[in-house]
């Protein structure tokens, strides 16, 4: 496959500026919830919708503090939350669109037009249990709002960068890993790790999993479970279609046009959450919200941005997830699919933020060990896993390099 550049299937759809338009008016919804001034005073608690108790605290009023740079911390952090939701669009697009360009059930204008459709849909009718999640990964309610929301523009910056650079490279690697890697990171500098959501103490005393436990958990156990489900669904798979003709092949490409929008949905529902989460701890810490409830126009805003990214396509991807791990089928392409969809789906439903990279990466693996093992290359396997392993500190040390050169800003305390 020729490599297409960024922004050419989109330019050639001629559907660009639809979602600019969009992009544009939820702009101008976070426009008006800044305003010229927040809140009148700052919630000591920020109360959990869900539980109905306080989840973290926050202290002093919005006059304490320089509101020119408050406002512009605030401004510049949810610029970085549409970038990274861009960023992750065009990143995971390969991901979604790779086995049915591979399998040739659809043209990449097509896959990608589908794709962008149902990933809009995704985050507006998924729930917000994700975006609850990686809201409340990191306490910062006890520092000062200007410290806070450098925390978080640092974390947004050393996610964007991991993404960048693994695009660049043609390495599929995980957003969600980024993105916890990046927050974490600058937190454990500036306020230390009492500061971080681990987890831990909720599972020993309520066996409740949350915070970093719960992300780290989801992370490592979908890439199993999409080998193991991979593995069973294509072993099913061939022994129904044990007797078919050639020709069923022209049904399961058109059958893939129903798992890629349904996959697609699965895709935004889990990935435009973790968005949502960053963006609604930015207003809350900036004094914009009482309390954490994502807003309806975050969704739309996010549910624009990572369609946009799709639209964009990050095609060097598509060669390592088409090609690079097992030579996809039109069945493998289906299989795969659909058990990447299931899964995504129902960690967003559960509230697990879950990498889409993982999942279908490992969903062909299996599905490739279940038919050919010795036709699985491994080694692209093995290369990916390491990224798998790296992606969290990498995106950890550039974000704590960018809340280095934070710090040195005009209204930042030093």
């Amino acid at each position: 496959m020729d490599y297409i550049p960024p922004g050419g299937i989109c330019q050639s759809l001629g559907i660009r500026r639809r979602w600019v338009l969009l992009l544009s008016l939820s702009l101008g919804s976070v426009a008006d919830s800044l305003g010229p001034t927040p809140v009148e005073t700052r919630s000591r608690h920020w109360q959990d919708p869900i539980r109905g108790s306080t989840a973290q605290t926050f202290v002093g009023t919005a006059e304490d503090e320089p509101m020119s740079t408050l406002q512009s911390l605030s401004l510049a952090c949810i610029v970085l939350v549409v970038v990274f939701d861009y960023t992750n669009g065009f990143h995971d697009a390969s991901s979604i669109i790779g086995t049915a360009i591979a399998s040739r059930a659809m043209t990449p204008g097509q896959a990608v037009a589908l794709v962008a459709t149902f990933e809009f849909l995704g985050p507006v009718l998924g729930g917000t249990a994700v975006a609850n999640t990686i809201g409340r990964v990191v306490d910062l309610g006890d520092l000062e709002g200007t410290v806070s929301l450098g925390v978080v523009l640092a974390g947004l910056l050393g996610a964007i960068g991991w993404n960048l650079v693994t695009w660049w490279l043609g390495i599929p690697s995980s957003s969600s890993h980024a993105l916890v890697g990046g927050l974490v990171g600058p937190v454990m500098l500036s306020a230390g790790p009492d500061h971080v959501a681990w987890g831990v103490e909720a599972l020993l005393r309520e066996g409740r999993l949350e915070g970093v436990l719960k992300i780290l958990l989801a992370l490592v156990l979908s890439p199993i479970a999409g080998i193991c489900i991979g593995f069973l669904i294509h072993r099913t798979s061939l022994w129904l279609l044990r007797g078919a003709r050639p020709s069923v092949n022209r049904r399961l490409r058109k059958t893939q046009w129903l798992t890629t929008a349904f996959l697609a949905f699965s895709h935004g529902a889990n990935d435009a959450q973790k968005s949502m989460g960053v963006l609604t701890m930015v207003l809350v810490l900036g004094g914009f919200l009482p309390v954490f409830e994502v807003p309806p126009w975050a969704i739309l805003l996010c549910s624009a941005a990572i369609s946009a990214g799709i639209l964009s396509g990050g095609w060097r991807i598509v060669r390592t997830i088409g090609f690079g791990i097992y030579k996809v089928r039109p069945l493998h392409a289906l299989n795969s699919q659909l058990t990447s969809a299931g899964l995504i789906l129902g960690a967003a439903l559960s509230g697990a933020p879950v990498s889409t990279t993982h999942v279908v990466s490992s969903s062909i693996m299996g599905i490739g060990a279940s038919e050919r093992p010795r036709a699985v290359r491994w080694t692209k396997a093995r290369e990916i896993a390491t990224t798998w392993f790296i992606t969290m500190p990498g995106a950890a040390l550039m974000a704590i390099v960018a809340y280095a050169l934070i710090r040195i800003l005009p209204g930042m305390p030093r």
